[in-house]
């Protein structure tokens, strides 16, 4: 069983994304990031890349991660405290700490296409 499936699959995966962003936007060193941004249409995107991520039957079609973040000046801090709000609404829902790692590595893989200044 994958992580999609164990988790209650779109459901789960949803909650998750809504309550990342909910805690995102609520950052005063994040929500600058998505003043101007249609954050429906954001979720649903997200909704679909992480149950694609997780082994779930979505199928991402969107833009890479460096084309998606580039020119915004992301620097490590941002990252590693949108990571760790990640990590929180995870433990929040209830995975397990095994899962949540494999997430986690996931995300840290994800740093240099991401990452743009320090």
């Amino acid at each position: 069983m994958n992580l999609f499936e164990k988790y209650g699959g779109f459901a789960t995966v949803s909650t998750i994304v809504r309550q990342f962003y909910k805690d995102v936007i609520a950052s005063p060193s994040l929500k600058s990031y998505f003043e101007h941004v249609d954050m429906e249409n954001l979720i649903d995107h997200q909704t679909k890349f992480i149950s694609h991520v997780l082994g779930g039957p979505a199928e991402y079609t969107g833009r890479t991660l460096d084309v998606s973040h580039r020119g915004l000046k992301i620097t490590n801090a941002h990252f590693d405290e949108v990571a760790e709000i990640l990590q929180d609404v995870l433990e929040d829902v209830g995975m397990e700490d095994e899962d949540i790692e494999t997430v986690m590595g996931i995300v840290a893989s994800t740093r240099s296409a991401i990452v743009e200044e320090d």
